[in-house]
């Protein structure tokens, strides 16, 4: 049942971070409803969801824990986290310049700049898809929405 195979609930493990410039809380408040209200989320293995899954960063990994809806632990993906980071700092560089073109750059250039943010939202999506490939499929649109929580995670401050 592909409806059964999505995520619920959704936390972010957050309790080293500081409070978050308002366009990256605005940023993470759109990927979790855009994630609540259309996933796809397939553990293999003879799991039924939905799931509630919690997203946390230790120990230079990225894990994944996957529940039950009702708390019980399923499945844990620990992820290295080396072969994002680059990704991850280009995407926030190429963040810090579209925000900073919205203020006083040209239409054309604000575009040109997007482009370039979503190629590289892009290139860390397809990563993830295939980090998680062993263990979870999911579908790209997922795979960008978990990865701007991804990037949300690495934020200090």
């Amino acid at each position: 049942m592909p409806h059964r195979q999505r995520i619920a609930h959704v936390q972010l493990d957050e309790k080293t971070m500081v409070r978050r410039r308002p366009e990256v809380e605005h940023e993470r408040n759109i990927a979790i409803y855009d994630l609540l209200e259309e996933n796809y989320f397939a553990p293999h293995g003879d799991y039924v969801g939905p799931y509630h899954l919690h997203l946390s960063l230790a120990d230079n990994r990225l894990l994944f824990d996957v529940r039950t809806t009702q708390g019980t632990g399923l499945l844990e993906v620990p992820l290295p986290l080396r072969p994002f980071q680059s990704i991850v700092k280009d995407y926030f560089m190429i963040c810090e310049s579209y925000y900073a073109a919205i203020k006083k750059a040209t239409p054309s250039q604000i575009e040109a700049i997007d482009m370039g943010r979503r190629g590289l939202h892009n290139e860390g999506s397809e990563l993830l898809r295939e980090r998680l490939a062993a263990k979870v499929d999911v579908d790209f649109d997922t795979a960008r929405r978990l990865f701007t929580l991804i990037c949300v995670l690495h934020i200090r401050g």
